[in-house]
């Protein structure tokens, strides 16, 4: 029994040894792209576009969803709004480069906070605000804590309401105290990078991911043992908040558009997109056969329609949205874990 102990500790030294190496391989490999800023005690990492001569548009805020990092939105959307907006990629608190800061950060509020705080520095006095999946959560919080900073919503495939069942295991098991921080430091990494190619699969699923996705968006990044628990507590914390806070929706009165696709199996959208445009007067919901959980990457063009209807341009959604639906009715992509 006492060689077993003795094997067991060895292992899962040797574990953390080669987690922090890697950890060191993978920061090497995607720095931080943008500016550390100071948001009182803490610094989130961004990325400021100023505006540009040729803008016909608002500023545009980006919120990621869980698993993901400012590169995430940069890599789609840089270059559709560039010269047409100022724009502010952000890592959410315990993501990319960005700090964690303390437990106000745990949930979605929190952080919609910390990134008025960004905002505020950067001389930006209202957005509109682009989020997805879990970035949609930060952003209806954003919106109700802030409704003079948000010139008005897009949320691609969000996260914003309480749904039956619960959380992936692993999720769970990372967000507590002892338990969770020895398997972040030991064994989240090596098994998540067997992972990477296939889970980012199934999230793009039916949709073909993109051969350079990983790398173009530093995916690894979220395998690093502080980061990996920052994203299981933000999941884990994610359904109790929303069953406190969703029902406040209804005082959101920005312009919004939601975007979802029928076939995304990562998030509920009859449950989340439906309710938004429930909650939300006025808000116009988008429906994309045969769409995944991306819109941001697999419909970009839709998403860049979206930011000018809320802009106040005019734009018949509808029309674009069966545009987007004709170059994806063949897709037929499988999850393959």
């Amino acid at each position: 029994m006492i060689l077993l102990l003795l094997a067991l500790i060895f292992l899962l030294a040797g574990l953390a040894i080669w987690t922090g190496f890697k950890t060191r391989k993978i920061e090497a490999l995607y720095p931080a792209v943008g500016e550390m800023i100071d948001v009182g005690g803490y610094r989130l990492h961004a990325v400021h576009l100023p505006r540009p001569d040729t803008a016909d548009l608002p500023p545009l805020l980006f919120i990621h969803g869980a698993s993901g990092n400012l590169r995430d939105q940069m890599t789609p959307f840089r270059p559709e709004f560039e010269g047409r907006a100022e724009m502010l990629f952000v890592d959410r608190p315990g993501h990319g480069w960005s700090e964690r800061g303390g437990p106000d950060n745990d949930t979605p509020d929190g952080q919609a906070d910390a990134i008025a705080r960004v905002m505020q520095s950067k001389g930006i006095s209202s957005a509109i605000v682009v989020g997805h999946s879990f970035g949609g959560a930060v952003a209806a919080s954003f919106a109700l804590a802030h409704p003079d900073k948000t010139a008005g919503l897009v949320f691609l495939a969000p996260a914003t309401h309480p749904w039956p069942g619960g959380i992936a295991w692993y999720y769970d098991l990372t967000q507590r105290p002892i338990l969770g921080s020895l398997f972040a430091a030991t064994l989240a990494l090596p098994a998540g990078l067997t992972r990477i190619e296939s889970g980012t699969a199934c999230v793009f699923a039916p949709n073909p991911k993109p051969a350079d996705y990983a790398s173009a968006t530093a995916a690894a990044l979220v395998l690093r043992p502080r980061t990996f628990r920052a994203n299981a507590i933000d999941v884990a914390n994610l359904k109790p908040y929303l069953t406190r806070v969703a029902s406040r929706y209804t005082e959101i009165k920005t312009p919004t558009v939601i975007i979802t696709g029928d076939s995304d199996s990562v998030v509920l959208a009859h449950i989340h997109s439906e309710g938004l445009a429930r909650d939300i007067e006025g808000a116009e919901l988008v429906w994309i056969r045969n769409l995944g959980h991306k819109p941001d990457h697999v419909t970009t063009k839709l998403a860049v329609r979206a930011v000018e209807k809320v802009a106040g341009l005019d734009v018949d959604m509808q029309a674009a949205a069966a545009l987007a639906e004709a170059g994806l009715e063949k897709d037929a992509a499988t999850c393959p874990g």
